[in-house]
């Protein structure tokens, strides 16, 4: 049975109850130290059991984390209220007991008893307050409550200003709700802080200089992205493959997101048309096990899978070495939930970005990157840590089998039948002012026309009405679609006259559903990968005219678009006459490219050490 309540104290001992507070707890530290957090929590019981003194509070706060560290959560989280019993209001007690309420899933609990260190406490330590602010607005924006987050990151900011973690948390929390300028004045927060404390991700969707995406992705890796110590890497300390039993190419794919996702969604078929003679084919993931459809397909699809949940980055890799991969591919760069630090121990001697990121990951441990010459052009590649792998064609692979819903009518999502209707499902963090600010100019220029968006949050939505009422373009010009289920987010494409893509950060995915649907797509091409992906694609399928490399050109072709629907229903007959057999979803042959250039490094890779051991 659960306890709910401290434990009975131990009777102490004369010699415990004689002790001070500092000789407590360096013998209490001795025996934590010593992996033995009960025995210290015992201590801590039988002295707070004996004494009178004043700093019992302090006393019960550490039993509490001994407790904790024993994994007896009940019992510690009632030393803290012990704890607060003798000293209301003790910051520490307050803030760990907030963590065990948040590990029970009792947010809303946590949540109050924080707000008692950063509200009710304003005496409390800097150190502490910024403790509760912060964790708060981690919890609300993990939450979706973006608003309440927002505030609480603020006044985190107001208080010290030089936390590029919060920086970057406020920044894309403003992203996500369309709230411009991303970098609105808070606290003492200077414009170097505001840029240094950026994102990678959040940095791909403000701004195309690749010099400033490299300076991210290099301030990431420096400061979170532990490195293993020095000596060989970890494929040259395993015995050799046995070859003449099995000489075939093992891949690696390394991920979190091998289902319902960007990735899992486009890297399906590949998986499923590596040639077998040829190749074996590894999944390395830590992707929450799921019925998902797409799920089951991709391990359907997959040689050998090895779980990586709950196994730590060291031991993940050593796993990779030992299953003799020639080449790993990560699929999840720097992105949300990603795993850099197996990349750097080095398991594969050839190890390649593909997709997840599309740009540079500034990884020690990744060589190579998946590339066409148009997403990367010679003039980007001294931003790039990796090697190109040029692609003939385009660089991204897809996937033909998307099951497409029933087909809708325009009615259905409140469209009018007879508007130029313009479309950008991209989520909402990809928006910038300048790029909607030149959309709203392009609804005034087409009288009639509406412009259909995703709203990913409320705040987001009245952000954008807001925009739009500014720019005097009225509410029912911009019409918000819902989340639906894939087959129907593809089905509805057919509703849409134009796909408008954003910029700096481009449609991946979202491009190559609207082309496979038969939607045209009109894109602006940067200096960056991620800024150049729609455009690639476009050359891949035959509409290059639909690429431009400036925001007034975007402008004057949206607008010109918009007032000759039968321009651009010819680039729908197009598109159902040619798309589908064109090089962008001619999906085996891109699988034979991508098997040339693994084959060519793995055979490299193998001969170096061949000859090291001769």
């Amino acid at each position: 049975m659960t306890r709910t309540s401290a434990p009975p104290p131990a009777a102490a001992a004369p010699a415990v109850a004689a002790l001070s507070l500092q000789a407590l707890m360096e013998q209490a530290g001795a025996l934590q130290a010593a992996g033995q957090p009960a025995a210290a929590a015992q201590l801590y019981a039988g002295w707070v059991a004996a004494t009178t003194s004043p700093l019992r509070h302090v006393a019960c706060f550490n039993w509490g984390t001994a407790l904790s560290a024993a994994g007896q959560d009940a019992e510690a989280e009632a030393a803290y209220q012990r704890a607060l019993g003798f000293a209301p209001g003790f910051a520490p007690a307050l803030l760990n007991l907030g963590h065990l309420q948040e590990r029970r899933g009792e947010i809303d609990a946590a949540l109050a008893t924080w707000a008692q260190v950063f509200d009710a406490q304003p005496a409390a330590p800097v150190d502490h307050r910024l403790h509760a602010l912060n964790n708060s607005a981690r919890m609300m924006e993990t939450a979706r409550r973006y608003p309440e987050a927002e505030a609480l990151m603020r006044r985190s900011l107001e208080i010290k200003a030089g936390q590029l973690d919060v920086v970057q948390h406020y920044v894309h929390i403003r992203q996500k709700q369309c709230a411009w300028p991303h970098d609105l004045a808070v606290g003492d927060v200077t414009p170097h802080q505001f840029l240094l404390g950026t994102s990678l991700l959040a940095m791909m969707g403000l701004s195309d200089d690749p010099a400033l995406q490299l300076l991210s992705a290099q301030r990431f890796v420096h400061e979170r992205v532990p490195r293993p110590p020095a000596g060989p890497p970890l494929h040259a300390q395993v015995p050799p493959r046995d070859l003449a039993a099995d000489a075939r190419i093992r891949v690696g794919y390394l991920s979190g997101d091998l289902h319902t996702h960007a990735v899992g969604l486009l890297t399906a078929e590949l998986f499923e048309l590596h040639d077998r003679r040829r190749f074996e084919v590894w999944a390395f993931d830590w992707t929450p096990e799921s019925r998902q459809p797409q799920r089951l397909r991709i391990l359907k699809a997959i040689d050998q899978h090895v779980r990586l949940a709950g196994v730590d980055d060291a031991t993940a890799a050593r796993l990779i070495a030992q299953a003799g991969i020639d080449v790993l591919v990560d699929l999840q760069g720097l992105t949300n939930g990603a795993r850099p630090a197996i990349l750097g121990w080095r398991g594969a001697p050839v190890q390649v970005s593909y997709l997840g990121l599309p740009g540079t990951s500034a990884l020690p441990g990744v060589d190579w990157m998946l590339a066409d010459r148009y997403v990367m052009p010679p003039e980007l590649l001294p931003f790039c840590s990796e090697k190109p792998i040029y692609l003939p064609h385009c660089y991204q692979v897809s996937d033909r089998q998307r099951v497409v819903g029933a087909a809708p009518q325009r009615r259905q999502y409140g469209l009018p039948d007879d508007a130029f209707v313009y479309c950008s499902f991209n989520n909402n963090h990809k928006f910038t002012a300048e790029m909607f600010g030149t959309w709203m100019r392009i609804l005034a220029a087409v009288p009639g026309s509406v412009l259909w968006l995703l709203a990913d949050n409320d705040t987001a939505r009245s952000n954008m009405l807001a925009a739009a009422a500014a720019a005097g373009v009225a509410a029912e010009r911009l019409v918000f679609a819902p989340r639906v289920a894939p087959p129907d987010y593809l089905a509805r494409f057919t509703l849409a006259d134009l796909v408008l893509d954003t910029f700096p950060y481009n449609a991946g995915t979202t491009a190559s559903d609207a082309l496979w649907m038969g939607t045209p797509i009109l894109t602006r091409s940067g200096r960056t990968y991620i800024s150049r992906m729609a455009g690639s694609l476009l050359h891949a399928v035959g509409l290059p005219d639909l690429v431009t490399d400036s925001l007034p050109d975007y402008e004057r072709l949206a607008i010109t678009l918009g007032r000759t629907p039968a321009r651009v229903a010819s680039y729908r007959r197009y598109l159902a006459e040619h798309a589908r057999s064109s090089r962008l979803f001619d999906v085996p042959q891109t699988v034979r490219e991508i098997e040339a250039a693994f084959e060519d490094l793995a055979l490299r890779a193998r001969a170096a050490r061949a000859l090291a051991r001769a």
